[in-house]
């Protein structure tokens, strides 16, 4: 196991790049599958997020396969995948592109077209390492990664356990009010409890969340399900709003006199940075989906670019900084790694701060809030790709499995006599 995977991660392709004195030199170009789409309903603003970091790539250090995961969870690649112009039109991209499937092996995880050629190869590409770019849940909950890990190839971002505790609003509260971070206080509903008993799921929510309240899926991002409620009629009309898009739903105390911060951190368990921090300007008491992706002005072309921004944040030096260590502590408390991007609330009466939730891949993964500390988006990724890296050789070095005789002696004619 530890050899294979140390043999995938030297396989590199070789160029020959010029230097000023006409020399050659060898450059070993890392190939990175950047993998976007999926079966979310924030499928689109992956495509954007994930041809934004494609784009971004450094080409002279990369090699780069465009992988678009389509709303069936099918895998198709190819030259007009990368062009975003080209999703105008998805069934006619995909008669254009080629189907695939993953298939791991001894030096490597490759991309074979499906269904497989009857003559010759049908290899398509091979990876070295994944790049998710995917929002919400079925991919950035901890299924995608779990895809990938299975094949053993490296990929950038949050682990499979902080995937999936970071995309659960409930359990990542849970999580952060254990370790002493403040969160605000919520309850939980399922859809089918809500509709065996309304009274008593309305009753559940008031005898421990004061209205206002705020309504929200359970593991959506984006602003995707959400809406306040004032009273209990409200409270009806958001519960049902929310159970269309997922079967557990979230309330907690909605902050009306708020202010809504944001702030990335890139790292991992072992060090980890803040971004400079942003608020985001909302059209309604709450950021939607409008606000994030279309009131830009450019069709959302751009993803979290175009939103509507004071950056950085007007903010007194101590509450930035406080907002920064919280925002690192945050993502090292739910194990976070790669980039994420934390969402504050302030309390404008109390000055309080609390954090709202984590979102493990950012849309356009937070690069703005990099950019404005200096660091480019191209150098964003390759800090990213490098902790995926480092992930993979660390747990080279993990004891996975151990030798033992067990099967030689297994005999199922035997099994009953054991329980005894």
């Amino acid at each position: 196991m530890r050899k294979h995977a140390a043999r995938r991660l030297n396989c590199r392709r070789t160029v020959w790049q010029g230097n000023k004195e006409g020399e050659k030199k060898a450059i070993m170009k890392i190939r990175v599958g950047v993998f976007f789409g999926g079966k979310s309903v924030e499928h689109e603003v992956s495509v954007i997020s994930g041809l934004q970091a494609y784009n971004a790539f450094n080409k002279e250090k990369y090699d780069l396969v465009p992988v678009y995961i389509t709303k069936e969870n099918e895998l198709y690649t190819g030259e007009l995948i990368a062009d975003i112009a080209n999703y105008r039109n998805i069934p006619e991209l995909l008669k254009k592109s080629t189907h695939v499937f993953l298939m791991g092996e001894k030096n490597g995880v490759k991309l074979i077209q499906y269904p497989e050629k009857k003559f010759g190869s049908s290899e398509v590409a091979q990876i070295d390492v994944a790049f998710p770019v995917v929002h919400g849940a079925n991919v950035e909950d901890g299924s995608l990664q779990g895809f990938l890990r299975h094949y053993n190839i490296p990929f950038a971002g949050c682990d499979v356990m902080a995937s999936a505790v970071t995309m659960d609003k409930y359990v990542m509260k849970t999580v952060l009010k254990d370790s002493g971070i403040p969160v605000l206080d919520c309850v939980t509903l399922y859809g089918k409890e809500f509709e065996s008993g309304e009274q008593a799921a309305y009753d559940k929510v008031e005898q421990k969340i004061p209205y206002p309240v705020i309504v929200k899926p359970v593991n959506l991002g984006s602003s995707v399900g959400i809406k306040v409620a004032k009273d209990r009629e409200e409270l009806r009309e958001a519960l049902e709003y929310a159970f269309t898009f997922g079967p557990k739903v979230l309330v907690e105390h909605a902050i009306m006199n708020l202010r809504e911060i944001n702030c990335a951190v890139l790292g991992d368990y072992e060090e980890a940075h803040a971004s400079e921090c942003e608020e985001p300007i909302s059209s309604d008491e709450i950021l939607s989906y409008e606000d994030k992706y279309v009131a830009g002005g450019k069709g959302g072309s751009e993803g979290m670019r175009t939103a509507r921004r004071e950056l950085p944040a007007n903010l007194t030096p101590q509450k930035r900084e406080e907002i920064r260590e919280l925002a690192v502590k945050t993502f090292r408390t739910l194990g976070a790694s790669g980039v994420s991007r934390i969402d504050f609330m302030i309390d404008r009466d109390t000055d309080q701060v609390y954090v709202n939730e984590i979102n493990p891949i950012p849309g356009s993964l937070a690069f703005y809030l990099w950019e404005a500390l200096g660091k480019p988006y191209a150098e964003l990724l390759d800090d990213m790709v490098k902790l995926a890296l480092k992930r993979e050789r660390e747990e080279q070095n993990m004891l996975t499995s151990f030798e033992s005789n067990i099967l030689q002696n297994a005999n199922l004619s035997g099994a009953k006599g054991m329980k005894k």
